[in-house]
């Protein structure tokens, strides 16, 4: 075991990977079968909703939402949608941030497609996130600290080759250990990530990201959508102990463990998620023909979920209506209760309540419109 003082710089942190008995037990294999199912029940559930960007616009929200919050930096559901898709001068700072790492999720998906996840690439999502150029830290990481007794708990590496090599090894352990699961090589190599603390601020954020797109890589996910700070969040305390106790006594088991559940866990909350927005989608589908015949498209509906933040702007650039008409439909989708307006700065806007409530929402429930309920399907042009 390596020696461990808390007080002084990490530089001896382990190279990867670790030793095949500890992050390969018969318990961790198992549990590894029970994720990678999850998994694919949740690339299933995103097949089924036709227009992929109900999801991706979604989804990647709550989970910069939920990994700011890790960072004590808090904004709400209803301010990222507000400010998505505007300039952003408007949000407040904690908003502003946690729509630079939506933004940072969204570019790495797109990097990840192209090339294998790298330092440079780490590099870029950091810098995304804190909206400045960012490299490797030279200076003395930040020290992590025990919050009720101010007892050190942690100093990362210091010296800037030191770091720059032990991320070089942290990339190869990702793309050459192939023989071991890859949902194993996420939890390890987002330990070591952390361990390592490459800059000077934004590490959890970056290396959270890392996760997501490490799934994605892989093949284990075709989108962003795993809201893995939901997890993260309702058991921090473990979250923090279990990283700990790989450093101070290289209990690579129960932080392997930890992460496997974690990752089912949210698998299963969000294939039940996307199970409510589908079913959500089809009856405000429903509800809208048989209310507004005249003014019903699916596109206009499809459009309510991708934009719960409307603007008249949204339906035009959609070729839904034109500017005036676009206006008339949103107040009549108002008066039915599809729709609430609310004063945005200078504007008005539409948000769709009962979606941003389905989002917002820990259970994945919705209410029905009046009145359609106890009914049968009435015919859509293109149902879900």
């Amino acid at each position: 075991m390596t020696d461990f003082n808390p007080e002084l710089p990490y530089n001896e942190l382990p190279t990867l990977p670790p030793p095949t008995d500890q992050i390969e037990t018969t318990q961790i294999l198992k549990r590894c079968i029970k994720a990678r199912v999850a998994l694919a029940e949740l690339k299933q559930a995103a097949e089924l909703i036709p227009n992929s960007a109900v999801l991706v616009n979604a989804l990647p929200l709550l989970e910069a939402r939920a990994s700011s919050e890790i960072e004590n930096i808090v904004t709400t559901t209803d301010k990222l949608f507000e400010f998505a898709d505007i300039a952003e001068d408007r949000a407040d700072a904690a908003t502003k941030e946690a729509l630079r790492y939506r933004t940072a999720l969204y570019e790495g998906s797109k990097m990840v497609q192209r090339r294998m996840l790298s330092t440079d690439m780490a590099i870029q999502i950091c810098s995304t996130i804190k909206g400045l150029e960012l490299d490797i830290r030279s200076e003395a990481g930040t020290t992590l600290k025990n919050r009720m007794s101010g007892e050190t708990i942690y100093t990362p590496p210091n010296g800037q080759q030191l770091i720059i090599d032990k991320l070089d090894n942290w990339a190869d352990f990702m793309h050459r250990n192939t023989e071991i699961d890859p949902l194993v090589r996420m939890a390890v190599q987002h330990y070591q990530f952390e361990a390592i603390h490459p800059f000077s601020d934004g590490n959890g954020r970056t290396g959270r990201i890392l996760n997501i797109l490490f799934l994605v890589e892989h093949g284990l996910l075709d989108s962003p959508i795993l809201y893995l700070s939901r997890y993260i969040i309702q058991n921090k305390a473990a979250y923090y102990r279990l990283l700990s106790q790989v450093t101070s006594e290289q209990d690579w088991a129960a932080w392997i463990l930890f992460i496997l559940d974690g990752v089912e866990e949210t698998c299963i909350w969000t294939t039940d998620k996307i199970k409510s927005i589908r079913e959500l989608m089809q009856h405000t589908g429903q509800y809208v023909q048989k209310q507004l015949p005249k003014i019903y498209s699916w596109e206009l509906v499809e459009l309510l979920f991708n934009q719960p933040y409307c603007r008249i702007g949204n339906l035009v650039d959609n070729g839904i209506a034109k500017r005036q008409t676009a206006s008339v439909y949103l107040k009549q989708l108002c008066e039915h209760g599809v729709l609430r307006e609310v004063k945005s700065g200078r504007e008005n806007i539409f948000v769709h309540p009962k979606y941003i409530e389905l989002l917002s929402g820990e259970e994945n429930v919705w209410v029905y419109y009046a009145g359609i309920e106890t009914e049968t399907a009435v015919e859509a042009d293109r149902p879900i």
